[in-house]
């Protein structure tokens, strides 16, 4: 899979965002988002909103 940054450059340089490259920036962001929910689960990533509310 190509890194965000390969997938912004070639849209740039040929001012064209294909499906696929589309397609993989979503993959890309869920599976960042998924290791960082996986951190705060874990106790590694603190939540400020959990902490305002008393959440922890």
């Amino acid at each position: 899979m190509a890194r965000i940054r390969d997938v912004v450059q070639q849209a740039l340089a040929t001012g064209y965002l294909t499906v696929e490259a589309e397609n993989q920036l979503r993959q890309q962001d869920f599976n960042a988002f998924m290791t960082l929910q996986e951190a705060a689960m874990n106790g590694k990533v603190k939540q400020e909103s959990r902490e305002q509310c008393g959440i922890k």
